[in-house]
């Protein structure tokens, strides 16, 4: 990834938040002849190594998981917010007029080597502390045990765990750090008058002062 300094997040609590706000990671590994790009929701285990751990699961029926190199990383790819940027938001464009329009965004590129787990257990526990995450943040209950057992234990055999400790932990948080504040400012207040949620968020990283 094309990571000019000042648009580099290194903070890795800040890049585990992302993670955890956008779960679903676009998963790159080397086939044989061509990459393999697939679409998988991870769970982070935050204290399992210096980056962490991704964990989560693919269907038996995906050939990926036969195709992961042992030596070569996997790359999980997780997006945030992302908004395009209109140069009339810059009042430097009343001034000079030199300005071009440009895309924000936040994302983390996790690098490491996948193992496949096929142990039921353990495949039990993954598939129930996902549900636990997701149910919780839409204020739902459903529980894997609400559903027959033997219907889980059906889905289970259909499933391939993945774990993937993070041996490279990369952040690009493309917030306009390369403007002026008063272009920066104006920026976070036209993404702010929008109604969707990605523009709001990209109007609070703007603002962050810790930006680097």
């Amino acid at each position: 990834m094309y990571l000019p300094e000042h648009f580099a997040e290194h903070d890795v609590p800040t890049l585990h938040a992302l993670i955890r706000a956008h779960p679903l990671a676009t998963l790159v590994t080397a086939g044989a002849d061509e990459l393999v790009v697939n679409h998988v929701p991870l769970l982070l285990d935050a204290g399992n190594g210096p980056f962490g751990t991704l964990r989560g699961h693919v269907a038996r029926a995906n050939p990926v998981w036969k195709q992961f190199s042992p030596t070569l990383p996997t790359v999980a790819v997780f997006q945030g917010a992302d908004a395009y940027i209109t140069p009339s938001w810059y009042p430097s464009k009343a001034e000079h007029g030199k300005v071009v329009p440009t895309w924000n965004y936040a994302v983390v590129h996790a690098h490491g080597v996948p193992r496949v787990i096929e142990d039921p257990a353990w495949l039990l526990a993954l598939v129930s502390d996902l549900t636990r995450t997701h149910e919780t943040a839409i204020g739902s209950a459903w529980t894997v045990g609400d559903a027959p057992g033997d219907y889980i234990e059906q889905m289970l055999r259909a499933i391939v765990g993945i774990e993937m400790p993070v041996a490279t932990l990369r952040g690009k948080w493309k917030a306009s750090q390369n403007r002026l504040p008063t272009d920066r400012a104006g920026v976070a207040r036209g993404l702010a008058a929008r109604s969707d949620a990605a523009a709001q968020e990209m109007a609070t990283l703007v603002r962050r002062p810790e930006s680097p």
